[in-house]
């Protein structure tokens, strides 16, 4: 009796033992939403898509998923998603990313604070700049951690500037501009105004400084913002906010200076293309510094991933505009959201994208890494890729010049507002006959009565 006993207590302790295990197994399901910033392009897909099999080789506890959805609708995507789950449809994801301020200022007030998660697993935060995980604290609560920094400089081809016998612009902040006839100025706005129009040949071969030049015949552009909305253009002028105190629309003198100068540069000194030019075959159909015939392009570290394939390429200081220079600066991280079912697991997917996953996704997206001893090894393998020797010290010494406030600063009605402002933009590329400064007057009335719908 006393044998029959025990066996059937092994077996009862076997079954129970095989139903603890079957059930400590089952993992808890995580999903990654890729595109309200990088992540789309093809070389970043496939690295993705390999870190996600990557973290769930080694953790048998969660299956990560990964959701990347085109950017032109991602806005619209996730707010379905997290209003569905609201109401018991589905769910939400848990994480999003990588997203900078712009792409996550729509969703404002739907982060999970990160303090008690970071205090109960005890993350290490030393291993980030101090201010740079404040610059994630909202309202009192981290709602992000530091991933990747992208400086802006001005991108420069250097075959354009030696066939047009010019010399390259300044690769260090402060350093003068050499004229043609050996003279030092200043790098400012008007310097570059003038050296691209140099720099803008028709197909005669006339540039734009000379009488017979024909702007309707342009083969070649001496400058381009590079795929930047108005609020990050209006940045070479200074750093500024259409957004007062009050939460009121204004209309501040940098935006006066930035778009009489832009609006001219394309329409009266013709050195920046239209939209319909820039749209054009020409300049690849929208990457135009891409297409090899744009000699500048002011845009952010992450252009490193759609640059093109011709490596004549090297960066330069921005310019200084009444003697401030301003080099906006892009940052991206993951977030997650306050909707998840499942915060410890999300977290731990968080702290391996932001860990051991990082050297990877830094590459594809053209992020400086946040953490100083990865930069080294980061701008390397960026030397592989492009081996024309890139002078990336640029890059690192625009930090010290980002634009405050940052021009990816929330605004009322966030995307309706933003929307607006993209209109402004569609407005002056496509019509040449403009009165430029009643168009932001009109563009600040238009934003103070959207700004209004909110309260």
């Amino acid at each position: 009796m006393r044998n029959k006993f025990l066996t059937l207590a092994l077996v009862f302790a076997v079954v129970l033992g095989a139903f603890s295990v079957s059930f400590a197994q089952e993992p808890v399901k995580v999903v990654w939403y890729v595109g309200l910033g990088a992540g789309g392009q093809p070389e970043q897909v496939e690295a993705q898509n390999q870190v996600v099999a990557d973290f769930n080789a080694s953790h048998p506890d969660i299956v990560l998923e990964i959701q990347i959805v085109d950017n032109n609708v991602a806005y619209d995507t996730l707010s379905t998603l997290i209003a569905s789950a609201a109401a018991g449809g589905g769910q939400a994801p848990d994480i999003i990313g990588p997203v900078g301020a712009d792409g996550s200022n729509a969703f404002a007030g739907r982060y999970l604070g990160l303090d008690a998660l970071i205090e109960s697993t005890g993350y290490d935060l030393s291993q980030f700049d101090e201010a740079a995980v404040e610059a994630y604290r909202v309202d009192g609560e981290l709602i992000g951690l530091p991933f990747a920094t992208f400086p802006t400089s001005i991108y420069f081809r250097r075959d354009l500037f030696d066939e047009a016998g010019l010399n390259y612009p300044p690769q260090v902040y402060g350093e003068p501009y050499v004229m043609p006839d050996g003279t030092e100025v200043e790098w400012t706005m008007d310097t570059l105004r003038e050296v691209a129009m140099m720099l803008t040949v028709d197909s005669n071969g006339a540039d734009a400084t000379m009488d017979d030049f024909d702007p309707n015949s342009i083969e070649q552009w001496g400058f381009q913002s590079q795929w930047n909305e108005p609020r990050g253009i209006s940045t070479m002028f200074g750093a500024s906010s259409l957004v007062d105190d009050n939460g009121d629309a204004q209309l501040p003198q940098a935006w006066v200076d930035a778009f009489t100068w832009y609006y001219n540069g394309i329409w009266q000194d013709h050195f920046i293309p239209s939209a319909a030019q820039d749209g054009s075959d020409l300049l690849a159909a929208g990457n135009a510094f891409s297409s090899g015939r744009v000699a500048m392009a002011h845009t952010h570290l992450w252009y490193t991933c759609c640059v093109g394939t011709s490596n004549t390429w090297d960066l330069a200081a921005m310019p200084s505009h009444n003697g401030v220079t301003t080099a906006k600066l892009h940052g991206d991280t993951f977030r997650i959201l306050n909707t998840t079912q499942n915060p410890e697991a999300a977290f731990e997917v968080l702290t391996y994208l932001l860990g051991e996953a990082a050297p990877t996704l830094l590459q594809v997206y053209g992020g400086m890494p946040a953490r100083a001893e990865q930069t080294e090894a980061f701008f390397a393998t960026l030397d592989a890729t492009f081996p024309q020797g890139v002078n990336w010290q640029v890059a690192v010494d625009s930090l010290a010049y980002a634009d405050s406030p940052n021009h990816e600063y929330n605004m009322p009605n966030y995307l309706k507002a933003k929307d607006r402002i993209g209109a402004f933009q569609t407005l002056y590329g496509g019509d040449g006959a403009l009165d430029i400064n009643a168009e932001l007057e009109k563009l600040v009335a238009d934003l103070d009565a959207i700004f209004d719908e909110v309260e």
